[in-house]
């Protein structure tokens, strides 16, 4: 298949539905885009009711490009990551897999303009991260929670007020940031490093102040960003956990027993932010960004090193350092909640601990004099009179 006719295809599925973020080719399917977090089928001319093996294998091929090494790892692994443009339309992270013998596609659509931390209306206390000289920020999320936006948001902040080197070691590069204040010097796996593991061994000797990782995917890169984060650079990077406590356990649980001592100091010392992210449909439509933010203080260090404990869990540190800026999942879910952003049942099906989050609702209703409780119709049932047993003679 030609590019020409992929690229048809690609901008037909594209103009189907407002804010489309994923292309999914599925056989037994037909084309279909998320959009707002729902799937939805793209209608085609000529209709297509099915895709079929070969349909997707050829336009996977053409995606691929011909090349040696991406067929190679989707022959050998299953599944093969990649980048392609539909000139003066948009850019797209590719990821090709195997399923029983016949290949499906997912596309991620990638934001050509680079947003700013104000145009995201991230929080306040984000403006604090790209201040930071060195250590580790992490943010943290499900695939498609706005991970890779929020890092670039963070970088461009850095690129506008600070003249460092900024090293980028991505799969594949999603902005593209120009030289501003900053150098900027971005990487894509693949064609310029084979690991995210030697891509940051050769980092070190580059001299850069800032270090963005694509994501912290195998003990061997945690291994390194710790160590670079120790030796004075700002380490940036991404994991798939669901919050900060996770992200501190996933980190520790990579490690023998034997080592987790010595992570968890490093990791005591080295953590400057967390931060996690999750989107929620929004009420009219559309998603809104919830998050559980977590600095660093003395708590948090000691609870890293030792372990959390009855009332030294990393959820109860964040819940009572609201006035730092940080917060909990259930927190910000509130504050949605509070202004109109989300509805009841979403605050619910998304909260960490629903009992939390369920006491928040009430009160926030009780404020604008609303309803607290379904229940209705209750009342004291009558005392009937029982009959003695027994008889005075």
């Amino acid at each position: 298949m030609r590019s020409a006719e992929v690229d048809v295809i690609l901008s037909t599925m594209l103009d189907s539905q407002p804010g489309v973020s994923d292309l999914i080719l599925s056989i037994e399917r037909p084309l279909q885009v998320e959009s707002s977090g729902q799937l939805v089928p793209v209608t085609m001319d000529p209709p297509i009711a099915e895709l079929t093996p070969f349909q997707t294998e050829v336009v996977a091929l053409a995606l691929l490009k011909g090349s040696r090494r991406l067929t190679k790892d989707l022959a050998s692994s299953g599944s093969a990551d990649s980048s392609y443009s539909v000139p003066n339309k948009a850019r797209f992270r590719v990821n090709v897999f195997s399923r029983r013998g016949s290949y499906s596609l997912v596309l991620r659509k990638l934001e050509t303009t680079i947003p700013s931390l104000a145009d995201l209306g991230a929080p306040d206390v984000f403006k604090k991260v790209p201040t930071e000289l060195n250590g580790v920020v992490l943010v943290t999320g499900s695939t498609g929670s706005g991970k890779s936006t929020t890092l670039a948001a963070m970088l461009n902040e850095i690129n506008e007020t600070r003249g460092v080197h900024v090293l980028t070691l991505e799969d594949p590069v999603e902005f593209v940031h120009p030289h501003k204040k900053a150098t900027m010097n971005q990487r894509e796996l693949g064609g310029d490093f084979d690991t995210f593991a030697t891509g940051l061994r050769a980092a070190l000797r580059q001299a850069p102040k800032v270090i963005l990782v694509g994501e912290m995917r195998d003990r061997e890169t945690v291994e390194l960003g710790l160590r670079a984060a120790e030796t004075g650079h700002l380490v940036m990077s991404t994991l798939h956990t669901v919050d900060a406590g996770q992200t501190i356990n996933r980190i520790i649980g990579m490690f023998d027993q034997e080592e987790q001592g010595q992570v968890r100091t490093g990791l005591a010392d080295t953590v400057r932010w967390i931060i996690c992210q999750r989107l929620l449909p929004k009420v009219g439509g559309g998603r809104v960004a919830v998050h559980e933010i977590m600095g660093t203080n003395l708590r948090i260090r000691e609870s890293i090193v030792n372990g959390e404990a009855d009332g030294k869990t990393f959820y109860e540190i964040i819940e009572a350092s609201e006035p730092y800026g940080w917060q909990t999942f259930d927190q910000s879910i509130l504050r949605a909640f509070g202004e109109g952003l989300i509805t009841e049942e979403t605050a619910l099906a998304y909260a960490s601990r629903k009992g939390v989050v369920g006491r928040g609702l009430d009160t926030l209703k009780k404020t604008r004099g609303e309803e607290t409780t379904g229940i209705e119709g209750l009342s004291l049932a009558k005392k009937e009179a029982v009959a003695p047993i027994f008889k005075r003679r």
